[in-house]
């Protein structure tokens, strides 16, 4: 009964990709970012260009050595340009260590600056707008974009000042020399400009369409792998092998485009090389047979124009990283350019609004946590920031709150309808209302839209037309989500549970642990609720990670339950424990749960059975069983299941 993945959009779909920015776009939000540092910027290049305009003296103080050994001059007369040389390169190499060091400084502020603004926008999102674009195509903006963008600051941005600076002082010193250097060695300009049009033109469409394919690579494998269950079980295997060795050939495919394009990049640039040096040498030969200038100028001219072949390569090739970093930054840009979930119409309190849902397994209502919220997106008894009750509002009881009937009002499903994409339907008008502490369970073969209707009752997903209503907000959480796909944080057990309810108390996270029947193996942890959990630390087996979101949901207390196959997860094994677990944790709230097992639905106070989307019959588990309909046949077929399994321990 475990239903398949939700279709999600493929990454290759642009219509259901979080937005890219546009180059003007992107500009903007990078002036906007290095504003507050215009100082920091202005030192650092302040001091490049000093750093540079030393190491300029190197050539002149050669061909001044040239001069000296061609006129046949005594020795000594060789001691201040070396010495000179070696004060240059002294000066020049203090000069620009800390130059660059502050040009890094200025690139690491503003990387930091992106990141926070990106990660504030990307958790303030609507949940189903990132539902629509997978995970993939985040997956690969926090990852892979975030990568490029922070080595073209921490390399291609002072590499990138630094040759554009010595080009430009370096021309000048050409021109200082005698203009007619400079004419020469600016032969290969039109190959350079020529070469770096050809190569932006193409770079910034490619590494764009590169991201998009990696984004669509990633969500691919993340679609197959963490639904292998489901794939197996509907035999998909084949279909999904098709779909990731497809994604993968046009990955492949724009990387070995991308390699073939810098190729030829390089092969330009070395003709304008030595186009420019030959221009320079043959007017050194003109002028110095002319008498016009010395060897030693002629040579201190030459070895200017072959010391730009450093800069000039370098920022050309740097535009290789430049375009990279500019797809990567446009589509980082175009996530903190979107805006925030809406706010409701009508100022009632809505289902997928900050104040009325969060999940207590670490996935939010939007994603962002609010004051008196728990950091990781749990639901939180209501708080002012600093974890103290807020004016004219008590103080949270111990856990659990007992609840009156007349203390709730309603939840409404009005004529919900939802599909993932044009043609990809899922639910088709559904109306469902929750009465005051009432359990009612979703059932339904796979594929109905029961994890559907729970994520959009839950807020974690909107409905493409309908409403769903909660209670106006009492100074508590309204909706608290917890699935099959918890998630442990990397802490200590306690602070993973206060992430509900931060100023609860030992004893409060006690009390949570013993109502979901986890206390005794908590306490058998090595150090208690000071044991390190997640990531690093003491590993919990799935079971137990489920119970300890249900603690965290107890904790929470919300007004409102969301299990969607909350003991999906742990297998046969674990089965009873965390169906006692749920049902202690759902006492005396409104709970709507979505079934992996019928004896959850017997337990209910109502069934409401989803076929191909739609409500085709609702009402006691003793009625329908015994009404010969789809809920029935549901029944007979589970209970023909077990018959033929060994029974739940």
């Amino acid at each position: 009964m475990t239903p398949p993945t939700p279709p999600s959009p493929t990454a290759d779909d642009s219509a259901e990709l979080l937005p890219v920015a546009t180059p003007a776009r992107t500009r903007a939000a990078l002036r906007t970012l290095i504003r507050p540092d215009r100082g920091l910027a202005l030192t650092g290049l302040g001091i490049l260009v000093a750093a540079t305009a030393v190491g300029l003296l190197v050539q002149p103080l050669l061909g001044r050595i040239v001069d000296i050994v061609a006129d046949g001059r005594p020795a000594g007369d060789l001691t201040l340009p070396v010495v000179l040389l070696v004060a240059v390169a002294v000066v020049q190499g203090l000069t620009t260590t800390l130059g660059l060091t502050r040009i890094a400084r200025l690139g690491e502020t503003v990387l930091a600056r992106l990141r926070e603004r990106f990660v504030e926008r990307a958790l303030n999102l609507p949940a189903d707008r990132l539902e629509r674009a997978g995970a993939g195509d985040l997956t690969a903006r926090v990852t892979g974009d975030v990568a490029r963008v922070a080595e073209a600051v921490r390399s291609a941005l002072p590499e990138m000042a630094r040759s554009v600076l010595a080009i430009l002082l370096t021309l000048g010193a050409l021109a200082l020399l005698d203009v007619r250097f400079l004419l020469a060695a600016l032969l290969a300009v039109p190959v350079q400009l020529l070469t770096a049009r050809w190569y932006v033109r193409r770079a910034l469409t490619l590494y764009a369409d590169q991201r998009v394919a990696n984004g669509a690579q990633q969500q691919q494998l993340l679609e197959t792998i963490g639904g292998a269950a489901t794939v197996r079980g509907h035999r998909l295997e084949e279909q999904h092998t098709e779909r990731s060795a497809g994604r993968s050939r046009k990955a492949v495919d724009l990387t070995m485009r991308s390699v073939n394009l810098v190729l030829g990049f390089y092969g330009r640039l070395h003709i304008a090389e030595y186009i420019g040096l030959a221009a320079v040498l043959i007017a050194g030969f003109w002028l110095v047979r002319d008498g016009a200038v010395s060897i030693g100028t002629a040579t201190a001219a030459a070895l200017y124009f072959h010391s730009l072949f450093g800069p000039v390569n370098a920022a050309l090739v740097l535009l290789d990283d430049a375009q990279s970093a500019a797809a990567g930054l446009a589509r980082l840009v175009g996530v903190t350019d979107l805006a925030e979930q809406p706010e409701p119409a009508d100022g009632t309190p809505e289902i997928g609004k900050p104040e009325a849902g969060k999940a207590a397994d670490g996935k939010a209502a939007d994603g962002k946590p609010e004051a008196g919220k728990a950091a990781d997106g749990k639901a939180a008894d209501a708080k002012a920031a600093d974890g103290k009750p807020e004016a004219g509002k008590a103080a949270p009881a111990s856990v659990p709150r007992q609840r009156t009937a007349s203390s709730e009002a309603a939840v409404t499903a009005h004529e919900v309808s939802h599909a993932y994409g044009p043609g990809r339907p899922v639910l088709h008008g559904v109306s469902l209302t929750l009465k005051a502490g009432e359990h009612v369970a979703l059932v339904g073969t796979s594929g109905a839209g029961k994890s559907t209707l729970a994520r959009i009752v839950a807020g974690v997903q909107r409905p493409t037309t309908g409403t769903v209503t909660a209670p106006a907000s009492t100074g508590e959480t309204s909706v608290v989500l917890v699935t099959q796909e918890v998630h442990v944080f990397t802490g200590t057990l306690a602070e993973d549970l206060r992430l509900a309810r931060p100023d609860a108390t030992d004893a409060d996270l006690r009390t949570a642990l013993s109502t979901v029947h986890a206390l005794d193996w908590a306490e058998t942890l090595p150090d208690g609720l000071a044991t390190v959990v997640g990531e690093g630390g003491h590993r919990l087996d799935p079971a137990r990670a489920q119970q300890l979101a249900l603690a965290r949901l107890v904790l929470a207390d919300p007004a409102l339950a969301v299990l969607d196959e909350a003991t999906a997860e742990a297998g046969s094994a674990g089965a009873r424990v965390l169906e006692r677990s749920a049902e202690a944790a759902l006492a005396g709230r409104t709970a709507l749960v979505v079934a992996h097992r019928l004896t959850q639905a017997v337990a209910a106070d109502r069934v409401v059975v989803l076929e191909a989307g739609r409500v085709v019959e609702s009402g006691p588990h003793d009625e329908l069983r015994d009404a010969d309909g789809p809920y029935a046949a549901l029944w007979r077929a589970w209970s023909g299941s077990r018959a033929t399994t060994a029974p739940h321990p």
